[in-house]
């Protein structure tokens, strides 16, 4: 198996990159101060040093930090304190110490003391601050990147959960349907068995799925369909249309199945002559419209809890977003179930 690299950028330890770039500046910027003297023996050497010795105690001072965890929470007084009362006085301390020993001389009147003190002090607090600011970034892109793994969590949780629903609404339809002929017709009731086992192993298979193709979730519908065709026979009157290219558009499983047993149920069954169900299947600009009618009437649900329809907006605009549409209609006799979602969704 192919090991998924992270991006470079992410890879990189910036910690020593800034350092390094951040005392490098202030090397260069101690160098163009002393320009004039660098032909002076210890000068150059004494400018590099001081680029070093503030990079070692920096680093120093980020191990303390992080040795006693006070960059965890919130901000203490500590980490301001020791930049400005033991840093910046060490490292003026060390510069006074590489003048002595690389050029040979040392102010011996103590008159530089508090203008190094502070200065050093303020460059220390300087690269305390950069480093909150750096920490308050990671741990934004951190919270951030917590809160969309807990989003995608429960967004995973709520399809499932939805799925959960649909399947065993469906099969306690099918079942209803199979016991209306276990004793009438046993042959029919066999044939809706092995018809509605196929649609278990479907159901089965795309269970922990969010999406199948359009090709795949039709089968289904097929199989539906040969149920209850043996069920109502001449009474039901189905055809499926679909253009040509959108087989592998990807929906939902079992939401085109829910629109169609919708169409059965109250097209089909409460008519004495039945109805027509027509899927099609189209482009339509940048979207698919997939259209499920059967003649008749947008009826009261009564006592029905809705799930069918209700976890089908629900999962496409989970799965496909929230520009995917479920729209029930009714117009001169036909109920039209339109589920309509863009193609490269």
């Amino acid at each position: 198996m192919t090991e998924t690299r992270r991006p470079l950028f992410t890879r990189l330890n910036w910690y020593w990159i800034l350092q390094g770039l951040s005392w490098t500046l202030i090397f260069l910027v101690v160098l163009l101060v002393y320009s004039r003297y660098l032909g002076s023996p210890g000068v150059l050497a004494t400018c590099a040093w001081t680029g070093i010795s503030g990079a070692l105690l920096s680093d120093l001072w980020h191990r303390v930090i992080k040795a006693r965890r006070w960059n965890k929470g919130a901000i203490k007084w500590r980490m301001f304190a020791g930049p400005l009362l033991l840093l910046g006085p060490v490292q003026a301390m060390s510069v006074a110490g590489a003048i002595y020993i690389l050029q040979g001389h040392f102010d011996s009147s103590f008159t530089w003391v508090p203008a190094s003190f502070v200065l050093w002090s303020c460059v220390f607090a300087g690269w305390q601050l950069s480093y909150l600011v750096a920490l308050a970034i990671r741990r934004a892109n951190q919270f951030e990147a917590s809160a969309l793994r807990m989003e995608v969590q429960a967004k995973d949780a709520e399809l499932r959960a939805l799925q959960a629903q649909v399947n065993p609404h469906f099969f306690f339809n099918s079942l209803n349907s199979i016991r209306a002929l276990v004793y009438e017709e046993p042959d029919a009731a066999s044939q809706m068995i092995d018809q509605l086992a196929s649609l278990m192993r479907y159901a089965l298979q795309t269970g922990q799925l969010h999406k199948v193709s359009l090709q795949k979730e039709l089968e289904a519908v097929e199989a539906y369909l040969a149920i209850e065709k043996i069920r109502f026979e001449e009474r039901l009157r189905a055809s499926i249309t679909v253009e040509p290219g959108l087989e592998q558009v990807m929906v939902p499983p079992m939401s085109l199945q829910t629109l169609v047993e919708n169409a059965v149920k109250y097209g089909v069954e409460m008519s004495t002559t039945g109805s027509d169900i027509l899927i099609t299947a189209r482009r339509a600009g940048d979207n698919a419209l997939i259209e499920i009618a059967n003649a008749g009437a947008i009826r009261s649900f009564g006592n029905s809890t809705k799930v069918g329809l209700t976890n089908t907006r629900k999962r496409l605009a989970l799965s496909l977003g929230e520009e995917a549409s479920l729209q029930l209609s009714e117009n001169s006799g036909w109920v039209r179930a339109t589920l309509q979602f863009p193609v490269a969704a």
